[in-house]
């Protein structure tokens, strides 16, 4: 299933006692949702590129076999009519292999910046995944605290800062992954 900005904003959480910041999971997804439409966006316009790069490919292919056809009626003329004609063509023909390739060169340049932004991508994917992946695990850990302090009758002031601290400890790893 593929991901859109528009599936992200409307990703609805089951709420759970202790559990998320409603606002900021939203908040959240509002971002993500807004860096992967640029994406989309810069995307679209990288294969419009290509594909206009791609057009003028054909064009230049289009004007050299015209070219070809000149050369072949030039051919049928006279002698000296023949020979300037070819030199001519030829000339032309070259500066329009000379485009043509310079054209595909740049063809193969946006194919590759293309190649190389979906690499960026999914390994932006991957690192937001990685994280989201270790703000799951530390809050579940965190959780795993808690239920545990919870279950136990002897409770002590000590205890209890010290699970204050854990909770601010966690909250700044948060922030700073995000």
């Amino acid at each position: 299933m593929r991901i859109s900005p528009l599936s992200i904003k409307r990703q609805e959480f089951k709420k759970v006692l202790r559990g998320y910041d409603a606002e900021e999971v939203h908040a959240f997804l509002s971002k993500l949702s807004d860096e992967v439409e640029e994406i989309q966006l810069e995307n679209d316009s990288l294969k419009k590129q290509l594909e206009q790069a791609n057009d003028r490919i054909a064009e230049f292919v289009k004007i050299e076999k015209n070219l070809q056809e000149t050369l072949l009626k030039a051919q049928e003329s006279s002698s000296k009519s023949i020979e300037s004609t070819k030199k001519q063509t030829n000339l032309m023909i070259k500066e329009a292999e000379i485009k043509a390739a310079q054209i595909i060169e740049k063809a193969r340049e946006s194919t590759n910046e293309i190649r190389n932004a979906v690499i960026r991508l999914r390994e932006e994917k991957d690192l937001l995944i990685a994280r989201l992946k270790s703000i799951v695990n530390s809050q579940a850990q965190l959780l795993e605290m808690k239920v545990s302090d919870a279950g136990s009758e002897n409770v002590e002031a000590p205890q209890i800062e010290q699970q204050k601290k854990t909770d601010i400890d966690v909250d700044e790893i948060v922030k700073r992954l995000l």
